[in-house]
């Protein structure tokens, strides 16, 4: 990567990683719509996998033994044959319609948490919810690296326990990218010039970002965070709209 785009790429994975620090995920929500408007999507979703699982692995580490395997156990399958079908689409689909469609997912998850009460409460979840979740956020994660909030959506519905919810959804997390990576491999897009040495330059960042959003995390109003984490999104979220409209189909 020439260092004029390493020097706009640095600076966005060190707030998204930021970002990780202080909340446990949205990483890549923040990182790749800002991304594809200098580097393609295809070099981007692969490279912010790679720190996904570095950082991933450091913060869940920890609360694993809190996992809910049964819960796991559902979603798995499911998750596995969407990160198929959405690696299949990475490799091969333009940039036109990926992009916008990107972009309208982020702008649906932005309107969804800004219009979220603090004290809210919803009904479970039937387990068999499973499979429509677990094959959307499998797409997601695999076009975009954007499954987390799916993912959520579902746990938070299924879980009561809150250690319990965190330790599923990072694990959930975790084996997605380690499958991503591995799909992401196997379909070439890790032989791309340029993509690893890129990655070794940038993982420092992520890195440091994350100790970064880890010292901030008690500091900074949650409130607050979430409506400047949402508002960054939006524009984000519109930008990749706009870049998928002008792309060629």
């Amino acid at each position: 990567m020439p260092a004029e785009s390493l020097a706009i790429v640095a600076p966005v994975i060190f707030v998204a990683y930021t970002v990780f620090g202080m909340t446990g995920f949205g990483a890549a929500m923040v990182a790749v719509p800002v991304l594809v408007q200098f580097i393609p999507l295809q070099f981007a979703v692969p490279l912010v996998v790679l720190f996904d699982l570095a950082c991933t692995a450091l913060v869940g580490g920890s609360n694993w033994r809190r996992v809910s395997l049964a819960e796991l156990k559902r979603l798995f399958p499911w998750l596995l044959l969407g990160i198929a079908l959405g690696v299949t689409l990475l490799h091969n689909a333009g940039a036109r319609w990926p992009l916008m469609l990107l972009g309208g997912f982020v702008l649906f998850v932005c309107i969804r948490g800004l219009r979220g009460s603090p004290g809210e409460t919803k009904a479970p979840l039937n387990e068999y919810w499973a499979f429509p979740f677990g094959v959307f956020g499998g797409v997601f994660s695999a076009l975009f690296g954007t499954g987390g909030p799916i993912y959520t959506i579902y746990l938070s519905r299924r879980l009561d326990a809150l250690d319990q919810f965190r330790a599923t959804i990072s694990v959930v997390i975790l084996l997605s990218g380690v499958v991503r990576a591995a799909a992401f491999g196997a379909a070439g897009l890790y032989s791309q010039p340029e993509i690893l040495a890129s990655a070794a330059v940038l993982l420092p960042v992520s890195l440091v970002g994350l100790y970064a959003g880890s010292r901030l995390r008690t500091r900074v109003s949650p409130e607050l965070l979430k409506k400047s984490i949402f508002v960054l999104l939006a524009i984000a979220g519109a930008g990749a709209i706009y870049r998928g409209w002008v792309s060629p189909s």
